[in-house]
């Protein structure tokens, strides 16, 4: 019984160190990016990096490495746990630009989308049809609330980057899950909202991001899957 006991904490221990390499690599490119991308986007912003830049992304390390021991834990010494590392650090940088910039640069939520359908072929997280269908309808759902929000008001209810992030999280999670995801994602908005404008800190009609709450919904329904 010992020996087994050990042998199962080793493994344990082997699969967390893969976990946080594999993070690890991913996370300094993904930091690198979240960085670099806005500001092929928008030359306005701070070119030099700043210091709390530099704070920025070791929060966002931190924050993946601690993630990808979640993946590992919960899937295992698998393919799975390894595709939702990436999963949920994709979506962690998403989440940093957006709630810096207001961007959701293609060049992450595309790649994203379809890797979600690569991932599904053998229906490590949904069967294959679900997530075609999730991918579709999740970008269709969301197109249809900002055209009916903009034929009343005028004004856009969310961003196109809002649209291709749905649509990813749905090939990866599948469309049963987009409900529930967009549920969470509005009812962690609208908390740190009305908190927002309780402390000053947001205007009345003031836009801000809503990726990094689609991200936060969408991490924790693939993990609490």
């Amino acid at each position: 019984m010992s020996m087994l006991w050990i042998t199962w904490n080793l493994g344990l221990v082997a699969t967390g160190c893969a976990a946080l390499a594999f993070s690890l690599a991913l996370g300094v490119p993904l930091a690198r990016a979240a960085w670099r991308l806005p500001r092929t986007l928008d030359d306005t912003l701070p070119a030099e990096q700043m210091p709390v830049h530099v704070a920025s992304r070791r929060i966002f390390l931190s924050v993946g490495a601690l993630l990808a021991l979640a993946c590992a834990w919960r899937f295992g010494p698998t393919g799975a746990a390894l595709a939702a590392i990436v999963f949920v650090s994709v979506l962690l940088a998403l989440a940093w630009i957006d709630a810096e910039t207001g961007f959701l640069p293609d060049r992450l939520t595309l790649p994203l989308l379809w890797l979600g359908l690569l991932v599904n072929v053998d229906a490590t997280f949904a069967p294959l049809a679900h997530a075609v269908v999730g991918a579709a309808g999740g970008y269709l759902a969301f197109w249809c609330v900002d055209g009916v929000f903009r034929a009343l008001t005028g004004r856009a209810a969310l961003g196109r980057g809002d649209f291709k992030l749905l649509a990813a999280l749905g090939a990866w999670l599948g469309w049963a899950a987009l409900p529930r995801v967009v549920f969470a994602a509005a009812v962690l908005g609208l908390a740190v909202a009305l908190a927002r404008r309780v402390m000053g800190r947001l205007a009345p009609g003031e836009a801000f991001g809503f990726g990094p709450f689609l991200a936060a919904a969408g991490v924790t329904a693939l993990l609490g899957a």
